[in-house]
């Protein structure tokens, strides 16, 4: 049988550096847990640029309970590019059948027409953008309260070193 439970669709690049622009870093444990205890999600889909080397990360993705897809990266003037544009809307559109609603992670406008499609069809239950600094493309579903800002959700979801944290917790 198939679950109509809810989907999320996460452009891991496009969370990962609107979250560090303001300071902080994303438990993406804590994020998941979030994710099914909020909306209810049943799968969440990771779209990430592979990097040799990275497979603990990969594999602790994994284990919290993330699908990842992959992406080759392409370096270019020392910064690393895997651009997941293309594989996030055709996953999204091809796994449609299979959930009641979608979440799409991104601040990124060149989502538009798949937010825009969503919602067209009734399965667009929220856009979650990193920060206040989004595509004015999606603003206009922010008027249907379809926009979530994580930073404002630092509180609960941002990554705690062990070394930050007080005696008095850890005893």
């Amino acid at each position: 049988m198939i679950s109509k439970s809810c989907y999320v669709f996460i452009d891991s690049q496009n969370l990962n550096l609107g979250i560090k622009s303001r300071g902080w870093n994303l438990d993406f444990r804590k994020f998941r847990i979030y994710l099914k205890n909020k909306y209810g999600v049943g799968r969440a889909y990771l779209f990430i640029g592979f990097i040799p080397g990275n497979e603990k990360l990969y594999s602790n993705l994994k284990r919290f309970g993330y699908i990842l897809i992959f992406k080759p990266v392409l370096e270019y003037k020392e910064k690393v590019k895997g651009n997941v544009d293309a594989e996030l809307v055709l996953h999204c559109i091809l796994e449609m059948r299979n959930y009641g609603k979608a979440i799409v992670v991104s601040g990124d406008g060149d989502f538009y027409c798949l937010v825009e499609y969503l919602e067209s069809k009734r399965k667009l239950l929220k856009i979650l953008v990193p920060t206040k600094q989004y595509s004015s493309l999606l603003r206009r579903f922010n008027k249907d309260n379809y926009i979530v800002r994580i930073d404002l959700l630092r509180e609960s979801l941002e990554k705690k070193d062990w070394h930050s944290r007080s005696v008095e917790t850890l005893g």
